[in-house]
């Protein structure tokens, strides 16, 4: 229905405008039931939807409605399939339309800066772009059923620790190449209804009244056209959020802020103009949300379980696999051996908390995939409630594992070791199953460990045992998704999205997280996560981009369209590859880029195209990457840009972000001509790489002792040279024995910036 926007808010009171600005209650907006404006809901979560039933509590972290569980964003990162992640949106934009609510709060986009963050396992990735390939797909599938998704937490909200005054100090380049790049594509190319701001401050300014944020570059430069929504109690001073582009507070506020906008607009402090740009804002998206409501709609629960386990498997990743240990024997005896195995961590903790429609039991679903033949046997090995090892419980697991062809041990982070609200401090297992890991080893040479956890762990143990799957935090369906894998009824096609350090002090924001009282600076830069370690050349435990299969795979022809590009111009990128195992499966093509030679510090090389294919045995696939010119560009903090310096770039195809397989060249043309204005203090190097410069310079240089020295063909040239790369120009004045004046100085400066 098209409704004229403009002239429903020219009707409403001021006290009406100001109304809409805050929520009804705790998930309501308000509504003007004289105008036929309605409140709509906003709920929970990015990986599930979590609806407060009516007679819950007034936090609204309890006694939610069931619905399907689906992996964390962790686990769906690690699939790098965004046809997938697309499929787990429309699901819950289903379930959404079922139970009335109009917004899903999610997906999270942040990046993971430092892996002891309390709420990685709800963010996908520590590369931006992959996040926001991810955080797209996500926002697409959901909002093709006519809801919306509120994509946070924007911005730089990279820790829990005192997460609501905390202050995020990160320079404007890293900002923008990791931090806000993560959100930009999934903004521009997804358009989600509405984003969140994070309850952090960023370089001084709360994100909730952060105008350079919100409006400058959300509304202005990205071209956002929903609204921006608080996260809940982020808001400091209302009306400086308003002003500054946060259209929405949750929860309600008792009517207190309202007042503040209506005694702000009175007084002048606040243009009603801008209150009226909120409103609309706002009333677009309620009427959007009104428009495609479904009455009567449904979903079925038992389809959207089916999926739950189809992504689950290609979620998960396999890491280790010594001698060919996985897929287990159908029909042995099998030792499964570990309390998660029947009291299953599938989820995280905190607000995005999803009750599940059903939960699959692990050991169950290992003993329906063994074979009729198979005789499991099960030990609890430890007590998920505590981290002292209980020695009888380890006895009981080493005869049990002693006594079977290979033993299957379930560790992981219970819910009290990672959650919204606090972080990590240190990538432990819990001390009681690092002991049973080791001492099941002991006796038993094939160990298989499966890992249910939200961010990367120490793995001191992994020397000892044969085969390692990462499960991630795998939802509802996790343990048929598990017995799928570890039998081979299925094959591992997940791959890492995040980096796990061999330990905790590799990691590039060890030094500075989560910062001394409320200030967090960002001093490792560009430098997060892969960037990191190849710029250290630290060894990771598993490196970004990687993940095993049953099959192999190799890859061949890699063709780059072109040699030389313009930087408004395109280039497709293909390359080859080819199944050479017995089994299907599906392999994730990394596309790296390198630039050669730069005048700013930039990364060894940069994710910058991703595919998934599925191949048969013996089948060759051609995956093809259009590369333009944000895959070349770094951000140019002088000339609020996006910019590629002239030269040549690498283009890496690997299996990981540490295993390429794969290079060419491209030779990259810059349109934007960079004229800096030059001073007294300009170097004679920086100078010579300017071709309209460089002759002006050499012809003073030649006036000066400076010039006979460079050009002697003797052993001092060299040195000299070196020495007049990084001379000031006023240098030359000094040394020129008064062959160069003052007043000749102002006048080569008026020619170099002519």
């Amino acid at each position: 229905m098209k409704r004229d926007i403009k002239a429903l808010v020219s009707q409403m009171t001021l006290e009406e405008k100001a109304s809409l600005c805050s929520g009804l209650d705790f998930w309501h907006t308000k509504g003007v039931e004289r105008l036929g404006i309605p409140p709509i809901m906003l709920t929970d979560g990015p990986h599930g939807l979590r609806k407060q039933r009516a007679s819950a509590d007034h936090l609204g972290l309890f006694d939610s409605v069931p619905a399907t569980c689906f992996p964390s964003a962790a686990g769906l990162a690690s699939s790098w399939d965004r046809e997938l992640i697309y499929q787990v949106g429309v699901s819950l934009g289903e379930e959404c339309q079922a139970e009335d609510v109009a917004v899903l709060l999610g997906p999270g986009a942040n990046i993971k800066r430092s892996p002891l963050c309390g709420r990685n396992f709800e963010y996908f990735s520590e590369d931006p772009y992959l996040s926001s390939r991810m955080a797209a797909s996500h926002i697409q599938g959901v909002q093709s059923q006519g809801v919306g998704t509120s994509l946070k937490h924007f911005a730089a909200n990279n820790q829990e620790h005192r997460r609501m005054t905390s202050d995020s100090v990160v320079d404007e380049r890293t900002l923008r190449e990791i931090y806000l790049a993560s959100f930009e594509y999934a903004v521009k190319e997804a358009q989600p209804w509405a984003v969140m701001c994070s309850y952090n401050k960023v370089n001084g300014t709360y994100a909730s009244e952060n105008e350079y944020l919100l409006t400058d570059i959300l509304k202005e430069e990205w071209g956002h056209e929903g609204f921006v929504v608080s996260d809940w109690g982020a808001v400091n001073e209302r009306v400086d959020g308003l002003a500054a582009g946060l259209e929405l507070e949750m929860p309600a506020s008792g009517g207190a802020n309202d007042r503040k906008i209506v005694e702000a607009v009175c007084s002048g402090k606040l243009p009603e103009e801008k209150l009226d740009r909120a409103v609309e804002r706002l009333l677009r998206v309620i009427f959007k949300a009104v428009d495609q409501k479904k009455p009567g709609a449904s979903y079925d629960a038992d389809a959207h379980h089916a999926l739950a386990r189809k992504v689950a498997r290609e979620s998960m990743v396999l890491l280790k696999n010594e001698d060919g240990i996985l897929p287990l024997r159908k029909g042995g005896k099998i030792a499964v051996i570990g309390e998660l195995a029947v009291k299953p961590r599938y989820q995280g903790g905190g607000s995005s908390h999803i009750k599940p429609i059903k939960l699959e039991d692990i050991r169950e679903e290992i003993v329906k995939s063994a074979g009729s033949k198979a005789q499991v046997i099960y030990a609890q090995g430890y007590d998920l409630q505590q981290d002292v090892t209980d020695d009888a419980l380890v006895e009981e697991a080493k005869r049990t594992a002693a006594q079977a062809d290979v033993a299957v041990i379930f560790a992981g982070l219970p819910e009290r070791y990672e959650s919204e609200g606090f972080d990590r401090t240190h990538l432990r297992l819990p001390d009681n199953q690092i002991r049973l890991i080791e001492a099941v080893a002991g006796v038993q040479s094939r160990v298989v460990v499966v890992l249910s956890n939200g961010a990367p762990v120490e793995m001191p143990w992994l020397g000892s045992v044969k085969g390692l799957l990462e499960a991630y935090l795998g939802g509802q369906a996790l343990g048929g998704a598990i017995a799928d894998l570890l039998f081979g009824d299925a094959n591992p096609c997940g791959k890492l999205a995040e980096t796990f350090p061999q330990r905790l002090e590799h990691n590039p924001s060890q030094l500075n997280f989560p910062g001394e009282g409320d200030r967090v600076e960002y001093r490792e830069g560009l430098f997060v996560g892969y960037r990191y370690y190849d710029a250290k050349q630290i060894e990771p435990l598993f490196p970004f981009g990687f993940g095993l299969s049953y099959t192999t795979f190799e890859y061949s022809n890699l063709v780059v369209g072109k040699k030389s590009i313009r930087d408004d111009e395109q280039v497709t990128v293909s390359v080859n590859v080819t199944n050479t195992g017995s089994r299907q499966g599906k392999e994730i093509v990394q596309l790296y880029v390198r630039d050669v030679e730069s005048s700013v510090i930039r990364p060894v090389k940069e994710l910058k195209g991703f595919a998934k294919v599925d191949l048969q045995p013996g089948e060759t696939k051609t995956v093809t990457f259009t590369l333009g010119k944000r895959s070349f560009a770094y951000y140019n903090v002088e000339l609020k840009d996006w910019h590629v310096e002239s030269g040549e770039f690498e283009i890496l195809i690997g299996r990981s972000s540490r295993d390429i397989v794969l290079k060419d060249t491209l030779q990259v043309e810059s349109t934007q001509v960079i004229k800096p204005i030059c001073h007294r203090n300009s170097t004679i190097g920086d100078l010579m790489g300017n071709p309209e410069a460089q002759a002006l310079v050499m012809d003073w240089i030649k006036r000066t002792p400076f010039g006979a020295m460079a050009a002697a063909d003797d052993t001092h040239s060299d040195m000299m040279q070196a020495m007049m790369k990084y001379l000031p120009l006023r240098g030359l004045v000094g040394f020129s024995g008064g062959a160069l004046t003052e007043e000749a100085l102002d006048e080569l400066l008026k020619q170099l910036n002519g």
